[in-house]
């Protein structure tokens, strides 16, 4: 029996628009790209682009911008419905700024082809988003039940905390998406690490997105360090390296893979390492 799904992973290098049919028209081509497989993932914050059009004096303003990019929600919440119909999809739109009270959540919105899904905030924050930024967590995991498996989302910084990847892999997801946003190598490392420990020790699928690039007209998104890709744990069921596809670093595009979801059962059941059984046994211990 097999559970083949294929994933495609974004590295996304942000654009300026002088109109939203102009991001309209690059959403459409990057869908189309992908529309060979069964669900896209876009990055961490890479919804920053539509500052762009508040112009350049809002696109510039740390606060004016998270606002200019809140107000398109509703429009672009129905650009990726209507996409996620057309090609029979499901898509991770990249995150955004969300508005439910004084300061704004970091939040990844998931749709399919029924509609919009749900959504998940980021739960825990970097300095610059704490300090300088004032986004704010929103603390809560959610496991969304879909056609192409259980899935959970883990927002960039959240990648790098183990018990939050392990309260989604008690709830059953096998496949955790992050979208990523970072501005140094270090930075992508350090997502990058924590996403294949999280695919290890909960033997599931990680699928990472970052942004890529530079963006000189927003001081958030300046710069961009990273490379997409799927990884899957090394235990014996998956690839020795541990990773199923990877992009360039710093190369815009997709990473696409196929990936058999019963493997993640067979991981956890029969793999030559089961790290997802036996953590209890590390909660178990204590210093002595």
């Amino acid at each position: 029996m097999t559970r083949e799904i294929k994933i495609a992973a974004a590295a996304y290098k942000f654009d300026w628009f002088d109109d939203f049919d102009a991001y309209r028209a690059k959403l459409t081509r990057w869908v189309e790209k992908a529309a060979d497989c069964d669900l896209l993932v876009f990055p961490e914050y890479g919804a920053m682009e539509l500052a762009s059009l508040g112009g350049k004096q809002v696109a510039g303003d740390l606060e004016a911008s998270l606002h200019e990019v809140a107000r398109h929600a509703e429009a672009r919440d129905a650009l990726h419905a209507e996409l996620a119909a057309a090609h029979g999809i499901h898509i991770l739109a990249a995150s955004a700024p969300h508005f439910d009270a004084a300061r704004p959540v970091n939040r990844a919105v998931l749709f399919g082809p029924e509609g919009r899904i749900g959504h998940q905030d980021k739960q825990i924050m970097t300095r610059f988003e704490r300090e300088e930024w004032f986004v704010q967590a929103a603390p809560g995991l959610r496991v969304f039940d879909t056609p192409v498996g259980k899935l959970g989302v883990l927002i960039c910084y959240d990648s790098e905390f183990p018990l939050l990847g392990r309260q989604l892999a008690e709830a059953g997801v096998e496949i955790i998406l992050v979208p990523s946003c970072t501005d140094t190598v270090a930075g992508f490392n350090r997502v990058r690490i924590g996403s294949m420990a999280r695919a290890l020790e909960s033997q599931c699928i990680v699928v990472q997105s970052p942004t890529v690039g530079l963006c000189d007209w927003n001081p958030a998104i300046d710069e961009n360090r990273g490379r997409a890709a799927i990884y899957a744990p090394s235990d014996g069921v998956w690839p020795e390296s541990g990773i199923l596809a990877e992009g360039e670093m710093d190369q815009c595009g997709w990473v696409k893979a196929k990936v058999d979801l019963e493997k993640v059962r067979e991981s956890r059941e029969d793999g030559r390492v089961l790290p997802f059984a036996h953590w209890p046994e590390s909660a178990a211990s204590a210093v002595i």
